[in-house]
């Protein structure tokens, strides 16, 4: 680009100079950046405004530690939380983490606050010196007037360098427009000299905060979702689970019906009798146990006077064969 500057004004010189052979070219220089550095409104506003711009460095700086911090934490958590606390906590760094790049977009981005103010900062500036040079080119008949700043120069005679008087008058005219009006005077010192934030600057941030807000809202929704959800999942499971203990107590109690009918103890009597119908589960157990218990050893007496008998039956005639 440089050199495409140097070659254009290289071409325009010597047109120039081929033009006004006859009577001479007179020619100058100029450095913005020197008569920038010297003027103090221009050099208060530029320290204030990397005041500024470091501040928001820090500021993000510190946005995106504490987003680290969080995916650190996660990191180590994740053996202790489920499947989709771990989805949603990772959506929310993921979001976080946007809107802070997204600031930093709208800091120091190419068409971010950084680089409006300092357009703002030099535009007054620069308006001063192009009106100054002109002046002072028209009263002294100078043909052409570069910027030492912005064209390559390999050499430069200081005889033709007009940054100082172009300094001076800038000062002066400032000295003029601050002595006009004192109360102008007392009411520019309370204002900022950082110019404020413009229209398109403000339609930017409203759009980033109508962005911002749809995207918690679509957390806000996203997460009642999820929400919804494990909360039907563990209703259906308790559902589940009383449905499987329901059925087991209903075969539990058809077991012990079945049991109780197979043995039953229970007489007309005892049905007109209060007092049995309130006999509880383990004392009718307890009964059908004893009951059972009470039929084996009938069962065993039985059997017993049965082997007896066989025997003394067997013992008689084995007597009777003997005598015969």
């Amino acid at each position: 680009m440089q050199n495409k500057v140097l070659f254009l004004l290289t071409l325009v010189l010597l047109i120039s100079v081929s033009t006004f052979a006859q009577r001479g070219v007179r020619v100058a220089y100029i450095d913005t950046e020197y008569i920038l550095q010297n003027v103090p409104e221009y050099q208060d506003a530029s320290a204030q405004l990397d005041e500024k711009a470091e501040k928001w460095k820090n500021e993000i700086q510190d946005k995106l530690a504490i987003i680290e911090q969080k995916r650190k934490d996660l990191s180590n958590e994740k053996a202790l939380l489920t499947k989709e606390l771990i989805e949603e906590r990772e959506e929310d760094i993921y979001y976080e983490e946007q809107e802070i790049l997204d600031y930093q977009q709208n800091r120091f981005g190419p068409n971010g606050d950084l680089f409006i103010q300092k357009k703002q900062l030099m535009q007054p500036i620069q308006d001063q010196i192009f009106a100054a040079v002109q002046d002072l080119a028209e009263s002294r008949k100078y043909d052409l007037v570069f910027d030492k700043s912005e064209t390559n120069l390999l050499y430069s005679n200081k005889a033709y360098d007009l940054s100082e008087q172009i300094l001076r008058s800038i000062t002066r005219a400032s000295k003029r427009q601050q002595a006009e009006s004192k109360a102008e005077k007392k009411a520019a010192q309370e204002e900022e000299l950082l110019p404020e934030i413009n229209y398109e600057l403000e339609a930017r941030e409203k759009a980033l905060e109508e962005k911002k807000a749809a995207r918690l809202e679509a957390i806000e929704k996203a997460r009642q979702e999820k929400l919804d959800a494990r909360a039907a999942k563990v209703k259906a499971a308790e559902e589940r689970r009383e449905n499987t203990i329901k059925e087991r107590e209903k075969a539990k109690q058809e077991k012990l019906n079945t049991n109780n009918t197979g043995s039953k103890e229970v007489t007309t009597s005892d049905k007109d009798n209060p007092a049995a119908e309130t006999k509880t589960r383990a004392q009718l157990i307890e009964e059908n146990r004893q009951k059972k218990l009470a039929d084996r050893e009938a069962r065993k007496k039985a059997l017993e006077e049965k082997r007896k008998k066989i025997l003394e039956d067997r013992q008689k005639a084995k007597d009777s064969t003997n005598n015969n």
